[in-house]
């Protein structure tokens, strides 16, 4: 590119043929899956939705011309921004075996973030103690995802524990964990997996001290009178501000994303926070507008004919997760621990959730070898790396921002999924047709207990060498 030269597009990053629409038809052995999408209604939060109908100013109005972020390119599977005249390496992602390197669950990027003690390697290895929790002694866990109450059948899924490669990452203990952040609040701020992740949390939690609901329709929250720890959750599928009234040729009742306008649902809050767990990305495969400074740059199974889409939805995610965590950094008043959680994998084979997919079947954890590439999921783990990169870049405040980088370890837990066993009704479908077809399965959302619970061991040992001061390990 060269210097000083407008950046009219945000190409995609890696292998050009990939559709961000739709999934490959995958082959016998191994299936490339770019379209990620929940099981039917497992993303409809609908009592948390808060999305401001705040209308956005721009119609008729003279703008300057769009110049987006910039684009990245891709060589010799080497992920570099293009800046002007210069080229930053940020990640190594589009093969699957930079990920792996053949070794299990081996993050050639963890390095960069926790030194000697690289929690993000190693490998799963299997726990006689069992899991944190039983599946009927938590109130709140949302019965889709309470896969032993809904009748699956096997249970091993939860016996298995993360093992770093050079260090240990210490049983949850619910009792040290509210100790250690005594007088302090957790925040979890996200989609629908954010709020796996929060309610495991809470599963954990609830074994130590029954908590008080002092939660509104802005947050489910949560507080233990023991340690006076609070537990809070935000809904925030997208991590920027939407909207929904008519806009240039954007019809109403559209969902428009303002990728550079942060969601002040949970930014009015920021400065209570004091660790706060944030991620996000499934949404952005439904039906959507983008908009960016105050013009619709692109959308998501919506276009209009005679206009030029300038972005897709992998892009719009880059764009919308820089501007929340720069947000972030930037906060004068926030001084927290924030953890950015990574692209959390699905493991639909076959298709998508609406088009047969299914995770049936899958009992333990994979091998290196059983590990398959998924396109979507690398691509969009490559846009929050970027996205890292530049708010890391920006940090104007005292906080601290961690990446919980989970992608890779969590690609070998096909079997964590509620699949079939959504709902407790004696009479659902858990068994394949006689056409071959799978019923319909959640591959995406985690059982509880299960892997799931593993991202809050991470989040107690990152928390605890961050309050600490144990700043030689992050």
């Amino acid at each position: 590119m060269a210097k000083n030269e407008s950046v009219k597009q945000f190409p995609l990053l890696g292998n050009p043929s990939i559709s961000l629409n739709s999934s490959l038809q995958p082959s016998e052995k191994q299936l490339q899956s770019t379209s990620t999408q929940a099981p039917s209604g497992s993303h409809d939060d609908s009592q948390d939705k808060t999305a401001s109908t705040a209308e956005i100013s721009g119609n008729g109005k003279k703008t300057e011309p769009i110049v987006l972020p910039p684009p990245i390119s891709s060589e010799n599977g080497t992920a570099k921004v293009i800046t002007s005249g210069s080229s930053t390496e940020i990640a190594r992602f589009f093969h699957r075996t930079t990920f792996f390197h053949r070794t299990l669950g081996c993050n050639i990027l963890s390095s960069l973030y926790f030194g000697k003690c690289d929690l993000f390697q190693g490998k799963w290895v299997h726990d006689s103690l069992g899991p944190l929790y039983k599946y009927d002694s938590c109130p709140i866990l949302t019965q889709a995802q309470n896969c032993q109450g809904n009748g699956r059948p096997d249970k091993d899924y939860e016996n298995w524990r993360w093992q770093p490669m050079n260090c240990d990452l210490p049983r949850f203990d619910a009792h040290k964990f509210l100790e250690l952040m005594h007088g302090k609040t957790l925040a979890f701020v996200g989609d629908s997996v954010a709020r796996n992740q929060m309610e495991s949390m809470m599963c954990i939690l609830w074994q130590a001290e029954t908590p008080q609901n002092r939660g509104n329709r802005k947050m489910q929250r949560w507080f233990f009178r023991s340690q006076s720890v609070t537990v809070i959750r935000i809904w925030s599928a997208w991590l920027v501000h939407t909207s929904s009234e008519a806009f240039q040729f954007a019809p109403e009742g559209l969902t428009k994303l303002h990728l550079d306008k942060i969601d002040e649902t949970f930014m009015d809050y920021l400065p209570t926070f004091d660790v706060l767990v944030i991620s996000s990305g499934h949404w952005f495969t439904k039906k959507a507008a983008f908009l960016y400074k105050d013009n619709v740059v692109g959308g998501q199974l919506w276009w209009e004919k005679g206009h030029e889409r300038k972005i897709e939805n992998a892009e719009a995610f880059a764009i919308a997760t820089e501007t929340a965590l720069k947000g972030i950094v930037s906060h004068p008043d926030y001084k927290g621990l924030t953890i950015f959680r990574t692209f959390s994998p699905d493991h639909y084979e076959g298709g998508s959730w609406n088009t047969g997919g299914s995770c049936t079947g899958k009992v333990r954890p994979f091998t290196d070898n059983e590990v398959v590439a998924n396109g979507f999921t690398d691509l969009m783990k490559s846009r929050q790396l970027y996205a890292y990169g530049e708010a890391k870049k920006n940090l104007k405040n005292r906080s601290k921002l961690i990446l919980a980088d989970i992608t890779s370890i969590f690609a070998f837990r096909g079997d964590g999924h509620p699949g079939p066993y959504r709902s407790p009704d004696p009479n659902k479908i858990t068994k394949r047709g006689p056409n071959g077809r799978p019923p319909p399965q959640d591959c995406l959302h985690w059982c509880m207990p299960g892997p799931v619970d593993t991202w809050n061991e991470f989040v107690f040992e990152i928390t605890r060498r961050h309050l600490n001061g144990s700043s030689n390990d992050m």
